[in-house]
Formats: structure tokens, sequence, C-alpha cells
């Protein structure tokens, strides 16, 4: 069982703040009066309003939060820290809205029966599915006091052999499973390890071997039981479509009439040209 970060109480209302900037900020309105607004709408015995005090100076001072979230690290923690510098970012294609409904998951799995293994794999997956930077999101979570020193080492491990090594290969060899296997061999398990995820776990990752990642995701996540990670939603082009339609079927109608009127008796030129008696009147006026 992972030990928590802070109070359960206080994970319970930092998952309100998250599900409530995520749904107001859909009218549009700004984070520094998001903030404002539901501080008061918090229990006022926890911290997270004393927490949203520092985070709407620095959002005043410099426009941004993750900074203040970084300094505040008795209360967030780096990952939470790591998602909101993403979603700032302008050039990133990570949004606020995203990055707010994974912390809303995560605080309330924190509430519930949080384990360890489970908490890792969600991060690690909202790295994946996001495309987020390893080097960067993994050395968050290796500082996340939740884990261990032995967690914290196996996680800076993977993060130096992301993408050279099967990542089901990784977790079978830091498995119960593997452990279990060695000692039916007769085999000693000095030097290996460490032995951070179960039998289960190791079972899922034997058999996701060489396949693609989303599958041994998909069945940790079923086995866990830890939230679902949110899926990035593609950007949606049709909304685009029917202005340009209606715009090329306004040129092709032009077109048709000029066609007809030439088939007909020609094309009336005349209409095309500048009325003299208005120009002659204009500069009469300039004149005057």
């Amino acid at each position: 069982m992972a030990q928590p970060l802070l109070d359960r109480s206080e994970y319970v209302e930092q998952a309100y703040l998250y599900q409530v900037l995520r749904e107001r900020a859909e009218i549009e309105m700004p984070m520094q009066e998001l903030l404002d607004q539901i501080r008061y709408e918090l229990l006022s015995t926890t911290k997270l309003p004393f927490a949203i005090d520092y985070l709407l100076t620095e959002l005043k001072h410099s426009g941004q939060m993750a900074p203040a979230m970084k300094k505040l690290t008795h209360y967030f923690t780096p990952f939470q820290a790591y998602l909101v510098e993403e979603a700032e970012k302008e050039s990133g294609r990570f949004t606020m809205g995203a990055a707010l409904q994974v912390l809303e998951g995560e605080a309330k799995y924190r509430t519930a029966d949080c384990n360890e293994a489970g908490l890792f794999f969600y991060q690690f997956e909202v790295l994946c599915r996001n495309r987020l930077n390893y080097d960067r999101g993994l050395t968050a979570i290796s500082n996340d006091p939740t884990f261990d020193r032995y967690w914290a080492t196996w996680i800076l491990m993977l993060r130096a052999q992301v993408g050279l090594v099967d990542i089901a290969d990784l977790l079978f060899l830091a498995s119960d499973e593997y452990r279990a296997k060695l000692e039916e061999a007769e085999q000693s398990t000095e030097g290996k390890g460490p032995f951070l995820f179960g039998r289960k776990e190791g079972r899922i990752a034997l058999g996701n071997r060489r396949r693609e990642p989303i599958f041994l995701f998909a069945a940790m996540q079923r086995h866990l039981g830890y939230p679902a990670v949110p899926r990035p939603k593609p950007v949606d082009d049709n909304r685009d479509v029917i202005p340009q339609l209606m715009r090329r079927m306004e040129r092709l109608e032009s077109r048709i009439k000029l066609m007809e009127e030439e088939r007909r008796a020609g094309i009336d030129l005349t209409k095309f040209y500048a009325d003299p008696n208005l120009s002659s009147q204009s500069g009469s006026d300039d004149e005057s």
C-alpha cells in the first residue's frame, strides 16, 4: 500500500478543484478568476485554499501556475507540476483541459485503494499516450514521495532504457513472477531485481512481450484498477468544412451565371464600369 503524501481530505478537495476548473474552463473564463471563485468553495480546514492563494500570486506575477507548484513541494508532487508546466507551454499539444483531467483522476485514485504499481502505471501511461518527454516526466515521477528509494532507482533506470528495451521485459524482470521462476530453476536472485511488482503484474508483462504497449496498459488498468488515462482528442476539422464549402458554392454560382449570360447574349461588361457621374461628383466635392 502506498503511503499518501497528504491526508485523504486534501486529495478529495484536489479532485474537486481539478474537476470544477475543467468544467468551468469551457465558458472561457480566465484561470485567475476561476481560482479566485473556487477557493471559497473548498473545505477551509484543508491546506488547499492556502495553496491556491500562492498560485494566484504567481499567476498574477508571471501568468503561470507551474513555478508556484514547483515551490510547494510539500503539497504538490513534481509530476503534478510537470503536467501543468507542459500544459502552459504555447507550443505544446498537451492542453490544460487534458492536464486537469489527468490530475483529477490521480487525486481520486489517491483517495481510494492506491498502490505504488497502479500509481506508476497511471503516470507512465499518461506520458506515453500524450507523447510527453520521457526524461523529464520519469524524473518527476521518481521524485514523488510516494515511491521509496528502490522505486526511485528503478524508475530512473527505466528512464535510461525506455525505447531501447521492450517495456514488458523491464516490468517482468522487476516482478515477483521473475523471482519465482529463478527460485524454481534453483538460480540465485543475487544482483537481480528490485522486485517491485507482484506476480500478477509479472504474468501480464510476460503475456504482452513483443506486443503493442497499448495492450499492456489496458490489461494493467483492468487488473490494478487505476483510473483510465484520458486519451488525446483528435483535432476536429469539420467545423471549418461547411464555411469553406459555402464559399466554394458562391464562387461556382458566380461562374455559372457568367457562362449562362455568355451563352445567351454575351456578357454585359458595362455593369462592371465605374459611373463617370459619380467620379466627377466626388471630384467636385473634394474641390469644394
